[in-house]
């Protein structure tokens, strides 16, 4: 039996837009909010305001309507909140955030069912979040989607099937997204681990290797190193 990200990498050859399609693919922008990144030492990128004028920013240098990126980085855009901060700090990105207008629409990259759906408020977390079932070749995984906007849950139920290419949700603003830019969190888990509405999004480093297998690289999916710019 193939492993899930042998199945995930075959399941397209292309790339598969997971916002509003009236944005070209060509006008995601990759960004980096690691603690390498040397342009943000001197900005406070747990501001909300802050994050957003840098993101405008690097969007406006690079003609891009999307920021993605994010996958295992190493970030301090936790640091002003004491959940992810015990003995070792939970600073591990595990899913890929797609920066943009709050509004924008959250398209379905790949056919599934609700599995569960919550608004998660307390202060970093998720906000609104989906999360979607799916089955491939007989193996069961889910698909995440944070910081959504709360009319995106309502009408939601258990079972509720979804087509790929179809609209999920909408973006939150700040105040509904618990205090984050506006974006998407879209993060691929195997094991859910009995969590309904929610999953952890960021992992300590200590914890590295087991979310690393159970919540693989969403890009063998979406496959966005195949994406042409101009």
């Amino acid at each position: 039996m193939r492993t899930l990200p042998e199945i995930l990498q075959s399941y397209s050859l292309r790339p598969i837009p997971i916002l509003d399609v009236d944005i070209p693919l060509n006008k995601y922008v990759p960004l980096d909010l690691s603690v390498s990144n040397r342009d943000l030492r001197k900005i406070d990128i747990t501001d909300h305001h802050l994050c957003q004028a840098y993101i405008d920013t690097m969007l406006k240098a690079h003609n891009g309507k999307v920021a993605y990126g994010g996958y295992l980085e190493q970030r301090n855009l936790y640091g002003n909140n004491n959940n992810f901060y015990g003995a070792v700090p939970r600073n591990i990105h595990l899913g890929i955030d797609f920066w943009t207008k709050a509004g924008t629409k959250v398209m379905v990259p790949i056919s599934g069912k609700v599995h569960s759906f919550r608004n998660n408020t307390t202060v970093g977390d998720y906000g609104p979040t989906i999360i979607l079932e799916h089955k491939l070749e007989g193996l069961l995984f889910h698909t995440l989607y944070g910081h959504l906007s709360v009319g995106s849950l309502r009408g939601l139920y258990k079972g509720q099937e979804f087509l790929a290419g179809s609209v999920l949700a909408t973006l939150g603003t700040p105040d509904i997204n618990v205090n984050y830019a506006p974006h998407l969190h879209f993060q691929i888990i195997e094991d859910l681990e009995g969590n309904y509405g929610d999953y952890p999004g960021v992992c300590a480093l200590d914890k590295l290797h087991f979310y690393t297998k159970n919540c693989p690289d969403p890009n063998f999916l979406l496959h966005l190193e195949l994406i042409i710019h101009d």
